[in-house]
């Protein structure tokens, strides 16, 4: 719907704005989440604002017309990625690592650098020609996202692959090393 017709998007009055309103709700929540995942001190609490966080998104993908992607997002994301998260967090000493912080007073000079990288990325994504409204020429179908990410998109997809499985073979390995 919103790469579709940009348009809709300009106002807030009309039949439109409970939809806007939604979208504002929902990116408001996956804003706030995500500096809760920065800024909490229990990691336990970090990954459950991270989770939240991801089913915003997906709530996002929802509104912008891609039931599969916000599928995606559930599945991978909120179901394995955090499953694995809170197992690491559950293997280390979450107490002694709730206690002893890595950086004493570090959180303003955080979220100094979290609002500037903030507003450097949205100053260029609003400048940049290279990002267009809808880059699919078609209606956004499963055949038509399969064949851009296995074509187009090949190497970043099997980078992140390949990163994902080197961080599950070291958190092995440190898990492996401490009980040993």
């Amino acid at each position: 719907m919103l790469a579709r017709e940009p348009e809709r998007w300009q106002y807030w009055g009309g039949a439109n704005s409970v939809e806007f309103g939604f979208f504002i709700f929902f990116a408001a929540v996956t804003i706030i989440s995500a500096l809760v995942v920065v800024i909490a001190r229990s990691p336990v609490h970090s990954a459950l604002a991270l989770m939240v966080c991801l089913v915003q998104v997906a709530a996002l993908f929802i509104l912008l017309g891609s039931p599969f992607l916000a599928a995606i997002q559930i599945f991978v994301y909120v179901g394995a990625v955090m499953v694995l998260f809170l197992f690491v967090i559950m293997m280390l000493d979450v107490r002694e690592a709730a206690r002893v912080r890595f950086l004493r007073g570090g959180t303003f000079p955080t979220l100094a650098v979290l609002v500037l990288l903030g507003a450097e990325m949205l100053v260029l994504l609003l400048n940049s020609k290279r990002f267009p409204v809808s880059t699919a020429g078609g209606t956004g179908t499963l055949k038509e996202l399969s064949t851009t990410l296995f074509t187009d998109y090949l190497f970043p997809f099997e980078v992140a692959s390949v990163i994902l499985l080197v961080a599950l073979v070291g958190a092995i390995v440190l898990a492996r090393s401490e009980a040993d």
